[in-house]
């Protein structure tokens, strides 16, 4: 009998490594020239940054920009550039830069604000269009709302019938969209006026009077923003009948999770602004159900998802063109428009109470320097008991810090910036007191469509998805792209941390022995 040799059953043939298919996307994208609005936006620049990494043999990229705050478009281009979000790209592909080409616009004014010769360049060359572009203040004025998120996605698809190489149009929606309903599917559904006798509405009275009617205007709708949302889903719905067009609703849009840059983010909005102001001590209680919800999403997921559709509602037009079709069930809505709702509650669900707590997790190893005061936060589903934590812990503290600083002669400020923050506070309560169903079949099987490539490369599948090894990254990002603290001041920031944790437990220490105190007087005094 003869001895075989240990691993002599493997050959040759086993010692190479199995072929992958290339990407599809990056295939799709080879050649293409892309516009995008909104590209100076935070969803915006990182499409920008993924399509210019992630698709070497894109053609063309062209962003529109606007003047904005007494800096250039040029200037606002370069310090996009000039970020760290772009630093990898910067590294791996220096060259990827020259791609991109400056499109001067302005959404408030009719057809984007484009210049004659603009336009004729993008209709002559474009091949794919993201329109990431919105107002996202929710106390926007309705004028300009209507403007800037309604007629320029009119406009814009408009344009978008004339372009003769069209291969694929994304509209970047919201999941809250129509909020007042309780369940969203992937579809779409009547708004609450159209967008011609809205815009009719805003051409024809002044401002003083459109401030007057907007309560009414708005009727179930928390804000101008979800209600102007709204009716532009329904202008997609119409105007991009026929064309390649597919609409993605994110739900509130955290940090970056991997890349380009882990806990990447240039914005204070939704759950970061409250989770950043109750670190710091400056917010210290929130109208909120805890059992609630709280339908998250990280940023480059959402801008792989709208890229993946990209190229499915493009590869579906090409199959349109050859006489095929292998389009999956309640895939496809009205007119033809693919909708896809990116949502984190199907697969990962968080409550706003794990969302607090996973704050309190991560947080304290990283304080910051810039701390105001310990941290003290409570999430109260009950109104009343949230407007006393703000009388007593918010608005009192500040009127008593601006009278000290008065008396010593500096400006008073804590007032007027809590003024802000309960502004702020009120329009996320409504979204913190409530809870959705929303169902993204069509998410899920656009995931399933993506090779074993492209799922490396696109990545947004969140059945994947982990929130405490995110939140480690989330609480670290804040600090140092939100407050510009490097983590290297931590040391600084724990001895801050325990002088305030100190100052904090004495004062409460203190108030309760006088407030114990008051209790013993008038009990001697009744009794």
């Amino acid at each position: 009998m003869t001895d075989e040799r240990e691993g002599g059953d493997i050959t040759a043939a086993d010692m190479i490594p199995p072929l992958t298919e290339p990407s599809q996307i990056q295939q799709y994208f080879d050649g293409t020239t892309v516009f995008l609005t909104g590209a100076t936006g935070f969803l915006g620049k990182l499409i920008t940054e993924k399509l210019l990494r992630s698709c070497p043999d894109l053609k063309k990229c062209y962003i529109m920009i606007r003047q904005k705050k007494g800096k250039t478009a040029e200037q606002r281009l370069e310090e996009m550039f000039d970020g760290v979000l772009f630093d990898r790209l910067r590294r791996e592909n220096s060259k990827a830069f020259d791609k991109v080409s400056m499109i001067y616009g302005d959404l408030v004014e009719p057809n984007l604000g484009l210049s004659e010769e603009d336009k004729q360049r993008i209709l002559a060359e474009v091949n794919c269009i993201f329109h990431v572009a919105a107002t996202v203040r929710f106390d926007e004025k309705i004028r300009v709302s209507t403007y800037i998120n309604i007629r320029a996605t009119r406009d814009l698809l408009r344009m978008a019938k004339d372009m003769k190489n069209l291969k694929s149009f994304i509209h970047v929606s919201t999941a809250y969209s129509h909020c007042p309903r309780k369940e969203i599917d992937e579809q779409f559904y009547e708004p609450p006026i159209t967008a011609d006798k809205l815009l009719n509405v805003v051409e024809s009275l002044d401002d003083e009077t459109l401030t007057a009617i907007t309560p009414a205007l708005l009727g179930q709708f928390p804000n101008t923003y979800v209600y102007t949302k709204a009716i532009a889903e329904d202008v997609v719905k119409k105007e991009g009948a026929g064309l390649p067009v597919a609409m993605i609703r994110p739900s509130i849009v955290l940090a970056t999770s991997k890349e380009p840059v882990a806990g990447w983010i240039d914005n204070l909005y939704g759950a970061t602004g409250i989770i950043v102001g109750a670190a710091l001590g400056l917010i210290r209680t929130l109208h909120c159900d805890p059992e609630k919800l709280a339908d998250m999403v990280p940023a480059d997921n959402v801008i792989n998802c709208a890229i993946a559709a990209a190229w499915d509602v493009g590869k579906r037009k090409c199959l349109n063109n050859n006489v095929e079709s292998n389009f999956q069930e309640n895939e496809v809505e009205e007119n033809g428009v693919a909708v896809y709702n990116y949502v984190s509650s199907p697969e990962k669900p968080i409550r706003w109470k794990e969302w607090k707590r996973l704050g309190e997790k991560h947080g304290p190893a990283v304080p910051s320097p810039l701390l105001v005061w310990h941290y003290c936060f409570f999430l109260n589903s009950n109104y009343y008991i949230h407007w006393l934590c703000l009388i007593l812990l918010q608005r009192i503290p500040a009127y008593i810090v601006d009278f000290l600083a008065y008396c010593v002669g500096k400006k008073p400020m804590l007032v007027k910036g809590y003024q802000k923050i309960e502004k702020f506070l009120n329009v996320i309560s409504y979204f913190a007191t409530r809870t959705w169903l929303f169902r993204n079949k069509n998410t899920r099987n656009l995931w399933t469509k993506l090779n074993e490539e492209d799922q490396k490369l696109f990545m947004f599948d969140m059945g994947r998805f982990e929130w405490d090894s995110y939140f480690y990254t989330y609480i670290r990002g804040g600090r140092v792209y939100l407050l510009k603290d490097p983590l290297d001041t931590i040391p600084q920031g724990r001895v801050k941390y325990y002088k305030l944790k100190l100052a904090h437990y004495t004062l409460v220490t203190v108030l309760a022995l006088i407030f114990l105190k008051l209790i013993l007087v008038l009990w001697n005094l009744i009794f």
